[in-house]
C-alpha cells in the first residue's frame, strides 16, 4: 500500500500539488444504501412523504454535494466536473433504496471523493425526508465501486457486481 499523499514526511497535512500531472479523462462511481421499514419504502414510492418527492430531492442533493466536495472535505481540490449522475433505485432485499453516483471530468486529479460525497449526501437526504416515518433507518455500504483515469489507471471494487 502506498504512503499517504496528504501527509508530509514530518507528519503535517498538506494539499497535494497536482500541477505537473497530465490531464486525463477521469471518472468514479460510488454506491451506498438506506435500509428502512417496508412501510417507509411504500410511503416514498407512493409520493406521500410530507416533505415531498424524496428520490428527486435526494438526487439533486447528491449532485449539488459533488460540486461542493472541496468545501466539505479538507485538502480536496476544487474541480470542474463535467458530469455527475445520481441514480436511486428500490431494493426489496434491503428493504430500502440503493444510491449510485458517478462523477466525471478531464483533469489532473481524481473524482472519487466527489462520487462518495454525492452518495453520502443523497443517503442523508433520504433519511432527512423520511425520518418522520422511520427514525430507525440505517445508512450503509458507502464505498467506491470503480475509478478510471490518471496514473494509477482503473480500479474496480473486488466485491462489485
Amino acid at each position: 500500500m502506498a504512503g499517504l499523499t496528504h501527509i508530509t514526511a514530518s507528519g503535517e497535512a498538506h494539499m497535494v500539488d497536482v500541477g505537473d500531472k497530465a490531464e486525463t479523462v477521469r471518472s468514479a462511481t460510488a454506491e451506498g444504501h438506506v435500509r428502512m421499514a417496508p412501510a417507509t419504502l411504500e410511503v416514498i414510492r407512493s409520493g406521500n412523504a410530507k416533505k415531498g418527492d424524496v428520490i428527486a430531492t435526494a438526487r439533486i442533493a447528491g449532485i449539488m454535494a459533488a460540486k461542493q466536495t472541496s468545501s466539505l472535505i479538507p485538502l480536496c481540490h476544487p474541480l470542474m466536473l463535467t458530469k455527475v449522475t445520481v441514480d436511486i433505485v428500490e431494493d426489496a432485499a434491503l428493504p430500502g433504496l440503493r444510491v449510485t453516483a458517478t462523477a466525471k471530468l478531464t483533469g489532473k486529479t481524481g473524482v472519487e471523493m466527489e462520487a462518495l460525497t454525492a452518495v453520502s449526501v443523497a443517503c442523508l437526504t433520504i433519511y432527512d425526508m423520511a425520518k418522520a416515518v422511520d427514525k430507525a433507518m440505517e445508512i450503509g455500504g458507502v464505498r467506491l465501486i470503480e475509478k478510471t483515469g490518471g496514473k494509477s489507471g482503473t480500479f474496480r471494487h473486488p466485491e462489485a457486481l
